[in-house]
């Protein structure tokens, strides 16, 4: 059979054909399945290319035809490609960079943490050492979720009633005279952490000690991951936490987008 000029033109482009391909995908992906003669014209395509990209994607289990309807439609090997990924996701490995590059630009401690229920739990730190006063903090250690400047960040991502739970869940104890022990004053401090982008926590945890946090969203947007910034009140300054602000906004941001968080920032 002869090829057709814009079939000529496709073998001669694999980028072309990749973003055929993936056209195809998506297309299916929001469609949920579609007939030839359709999926042809919505990418503009000629339906013999159309089909013969098909008849690609069939062979290699991503796409099915349906003998009753004669729609096309995705199989679930993408769902086991996606499953794949996140099970070999390591946050750790994949902030460590971010992290690292943070705490070059604040020349202080760089915290990483996961929500565990309503506990926030150290699990990575980088600590610079030329002229700072090293933290307490360590990987492993847990702290309440409601009183922390991470904490705080994730609990401004989540709805009331969940934040809610988590207060009632929490053991409430006044850790210094700067702590929140009440839910509508935590209410009150979530708004002021969305409206900024992101938490403080002005000796709520530790005195002497100033934090600035923000979340980390994953891929379905969820608040379980967070970083922060530490120094000793001496340090953390409010003039200094408007000049770190831009700073760990940005590693946020980056760090969520290499979890596959499509949302804005």
């Amino acid at each position: 059979m002869q090829q057709l000029p814009e079939e000529k033109a496709a073998g001669k482009n694999p980028v072309q054909s990749a973003q055929r391909i993936f056209g195809i995908l998506e297309l299916l992906a929001a469609q949920g399945k579609l007939p030839l003669h359709e999926i042809a014209q919505r990418l503009s395509l000629h339906k013999s290319t159309a089909h013969r990209l098909l008849c690609s994607l069939i062979a290699m289990g991503y796409v099915r035809k349906e003998e009753r309807t004669g729609c096309y439609r995705l199989t679930f090997k993408l769902l086991e490609l996606s499953g794949m990924l996140l099970e070999g996701l390591d946050i750790v490995g994949l902030a460590r960079p971010f992290l690292e590059r943070l705490g070059q630009q604040a020349h202080e401690a760089v915290h990483l943490v996961q929500r565990d229920g309503a506990e926030i739990v150290y699990i990575d730190k980088v600590e610079m050492r030329e002229g700072s006063i090293r933290m307490v903090s360590r990987i492993g250690l847990r702290r309440p979720i409601y009183c922390t400047a991470v904490g705080k960040a994730m609990l401004a991502e989540m709805p009331e009633g969940k934040v809610a739970q988590l207060w009632e869940r929490s053991r409430i104890e006044r850790l210094t005279e700067r702590t929140i022990i009440s839910l509508d004053a935590l209410f009150r401090e979530l708004e002021e952490v969305r409206a900024r982008g992101y938490a403080l926590d002005n000796e709520e945890n530790e005195i002497g000690v100033r934090c600035i946090g923000a979340c980390i969203l994953d891929y379905q947007g969820r608040a379980n991951n967070a970083l922060s910034v530490s120094a000793p009140l001496s340090r953390m300054s409010d003039r200094r936490i408007q000049e770190l602000a831009p700073f760990i906004l940005e590693a946020r941001r980056k760090i969520s987008r290499e979890l596959g968080y499509q949302g804005a920032q």
